[in-house]
């Protein structure tokens, strides 16, 4: 028999010699990248700018850094309070704190509210109405990450708790107690911060349980578990100095929601592809006595799909390098570069592993062929035991599927159909406080404020205007606003004073939609005074602060959304067509993955919505989800279309679908649950972005994993019948001729 490319392949990376070989460099590539490289983990940023210094509220930002230096940088809100009032003790102790402050400077501290130079009676006015909360803003360096944050914050309340004689950043703020809460920006930034750390170790530790727990399941063999746990730590071994060298040399920029998305979806997809060839190896070593051939074999029919799995999900998270927002665009590289190393490790690695481990891999259920179990029970004298019929689902299945593919087709189109609907509902925020726990001391503090005080104070819109000496009325005309609730008067800058900056607080939440909106409308009604005294508004007027970043955000987003889900439809349509080089079969494929990626949106929202009580999801999470649900859908596909077009070569298309069904029904269900478990366990994080991205990325690979690829796809298939392989050439479905002319797949 002639042995083609793909069957040496598997002679040079797992042969009885080259097995160790290749096991030897991963180890030795492993090693010395940790020795020599600095891990993912230790070069971390998450304070990385992530809107472009074209940006209004970027522009408007640098402004407030050269003109109004003092209040420029991050603000971390104190809150004082005590429940029937602040004691003239209380308002001492903080009196004398920021005196502290204001001669002896936290790091990176820019400036404090010098409450200690107000008389009693004057900071006592500063309090709320009922006296019971009082608001300390001491603004730090933008320049500072969150951990040089953390530490001038930890700093702050040391001297706190010596000055009160106390600990009130522990005490309940209902009590009688006084207590203290952190929050306006550098507060969330570390709560932030602090929710991923803390996650990054009990994500791992729940993905590589789950994953562990699935194939012992699946597989009920205690070594076959391991095997592509090990091979996702050698690629992560691998992937962090990698990642980390790249990054410390600033080429590229990895946070923490990176990483913990990168984990999750390494332990997934990369599981995925050891299985697609694990379950091909135990079904030929049923029928091949020579373990290394039944290897050969396996790796020969399973690298090509694993290859264009692998190449479909590259390109396409490589495809948010054109993303505008900083977020988005800094996942292409360490994503993509995560999938490409663990494809590697799949197609070299884990056939070196099954290789050396040879048949003992699935004990205790060890796949002989029919001689083999023969000469087995003659030894012991026992009976030959019949061969179990494996998969009798996927056959079943395989049959229903040809004998029903109308009724099939109109019934998973009405349900999918059906849960797609429901995403046109969808509503979108870009409130970072709602991703918090409510106990986050830093919501705390926000509550705490938007109770007593306005909500706005957390944070105001700084508006800036070039007035180049003439007198305009922007801040009577703000003032007018509806949704505004306080306007404070105009501060001439620094090293202009014609730029003067106004201070507005909103009467409403500050990271809400509806503060967002009106992002543009207060820009308006400044550009109208402006250009009512003969001034142009393009370089006259700034609108900066935390709503107006918010309302940039909700702009990059959108522009991204638009511009990349077109380019990764573009990208798997090509690469399909030229694996299937079928063009009807690309098209339906597309079609059905882009179908069940607004399904699992809708059921997702229901989900959200109605089952849980979001009354909207984050913004990027449409974005995210839709790069990996499509890209990943397609993993599903392509291997069991593979599996069809293989067949169809040698058998009638009805029965190469039938076969190909059955054949894959059994993998492709255990990836999909282990894919969509991992996914899951980001919906356990206490962070409600990666609970509601985890949740509707596990729903769709739910919907591919059990209606998509099982019935929808080969429906679609039977129905078309040699049409699905157009321009390519089958044999009529019915006749008993073997296939010829289709070359795709080869």
């Amino acid at each position: 028999m002639k042995e083609s490319s793909l069957y040496r392949f598997g002679g040079w990376v797992a042969g009885r010699r080259s097995k160790w070989v290749t096991l030897l460099v991963w180890i030795a590539v492993t090693v010395i990248l940790t020795m020599v490289w600095p891990s993912v983990n230790s070069v971390e940023n998450n304070a990385a700018a992530n809107l472009t210094a074209d940006r209004p509220s970027v522009q408007a930002e640098q402004v407030t850094q050269e003109q109004f230096a003092s209040s420029a940088g991050a603000p971390a809100l104190i809150v004082w309070q005590r429940e029937g009032g602040l004691t003239d003790a209380d308002l001492e102790h903080i009196r004398k704190l920021t005196e502290t402050l204001d001669k002896q400077p936290l790091p990176d501290q820019t400036a404090v509210a010098p409450f200690y130079k107000l008389p009693p009676p004057v900071l006592k006015s500063q309090a709320s109405k009922d006296g019971s909360t009082l608001v300390l803003p001491v603004t730090f360096s933008k320049e500072a990450d969150a951990e040089r944050l953390k530490e001038s914050i930890n700093l702050f309340m040391e001297k706190a708790k010596e000055e009160t004689g106390g600990d009130p950043f522990k005490a309940d703020q209902k009590s009688k107690e006084l207590s203290a809460r952190v929050t306006g920006p550098v507060g969330i930034q570390i709560d932030a911060t602090g929710l991923f750390a803390s996650a990054d170790f009990k994500l791992l530790m729940a993905t590589v349980a789950l994953v562990l727990v699935f194939l012992l399941l699946i597989y009920r063999s205690p070594i076959l578990a391991l095997i592509p746990l090990v091979a996702v730590g050698f690629a992560y071994g691998v992937i962090s100095p990698i990642l980390g060298i790249l990054g410390e040399k600033g080429w590229i920029t990895v946070d923490a929601q990176g990483i913990s998305i990168m984990t999750v979806l390494l332990f997934g997809a990369g599981t995925d592809y050891c299985l697609f060839l694990i379950a091909r190896f135990r079904q030929i070593l049923t029928e091949e006595k020579d373990k290394g051939r039944a290897l050969f074999r396996s790796i020969q029919d399973s690298t090509g799909a694993i290859a264009m799995s692998g190449f479909t999900v590259v390109l396409s998270l490589l495809a948010l390098l054109v993303a505008e927002y900083g977020s988005n665009h800094r996942f292409a590289i360490p994503f993509s570069i995560s999938i490409l190393i663990m494809g590697l490790a799949s197609l070299t690695l884990v056939p070196a592993l099954l290789a050396i481990i040879g048949r003992a891999s699935f004990f205790p259920f060890i796949p002989r062929t029919p001689e083999m179990l023969k000469e087995r029970a003659e030894k012991k004298g026992k009976p030959v035991p019949k061969p179990k019929e494996t998969d009798r689902f996927g056959k079943k299945l395989g049959s229903f599927v040809v004998r029903r593919p109308k009724w099939i087709v109109a019934v998973t189109l009405i349900l999918l159909g059906g849960f797609a609907a429901f995403s046109t509902q969808i509503k979108l925020t870009y409130d970072i406080l709602s991703s918090f726990p409510e106990d986050m001391p830093s919501r705390e503090g926000f509550a705490a404020i938007g109770e007593k005080f306005s909500p706005g104070e957390l944070a105001p819109v700084k508006v800036i205007v070039n007035t180049e000496g003439k007198t305009l009325p922007v801040g009577d005309r703000l003032a007018e606003l509806p949704y505004v609730s306080q306007v404070g008067k105009p501060v001439p800058g620094q090293q202009n004073p014609q730029i003067v900056a106004y201070d507005l607080q909103f009467n409403l939440n500050p990271y809400s939609n509806e503060a967002m909106d009106k992002i543009p409308d207060i820009r308006r009604v400044v550009e109208d005074s402006v250009k009512a005294a003969g001034l142009s508004a393009e370089d006259h007027v700034w609108i900066g602060g935390q709503t107006a970043t918010q309302h940039d955000t909700q702009v990059v987003n959108a522009r991204d959304t638009k511009l990349i889900i077109p380019i990764v439809i573009g990208l798997i349509t090509l690469l399909l067509l030229v694996y299937l080089r079928s063009v009807v079969a690309t098209l339906y494929l597309v079609l059905t993955v882009i179908l069940s990626y607004f399904s699992a949106l809708g059921l997702g929202w229901l989900i959200l919505h109605y089952g849980m009580g979001a009354e909207a999801i984050q913004g990027s999470i449409p974005l995210y989800a839709f790069v990996f649900l499509v890209a990943l859908g397609e993993d599903y596909n392509i291997f069991m279309i593979s599996s069809i077009w293989q067949k169809s070569k040698v058998m009638p298309l009805r029965q190469a679908i039938r076969e190909g069904v059955g054949q894959t029904s059994a993998v492709i269900t255990s990836a999909g649950l282990i894919l969509a478990g991992t996914f899951a366990v980001l919906a356990t994080l206490p962070i409600q972005v990666l609970v509601q991205f985890g949740l509707i990325t596990a729903l769709g690979v739910i919907l591919d994993t059990f209606i998509v690829r099982p019935y929808l796809v080969p429906a679609i298939t039977v129905l078309l019948g040699r049409a699905a392989f157009w321009p390519g050439k089958v044999a009529a479905p019915d006749s008993g001729e073997p296939a010829s002319a289709h070359k795709g797949l080869a």
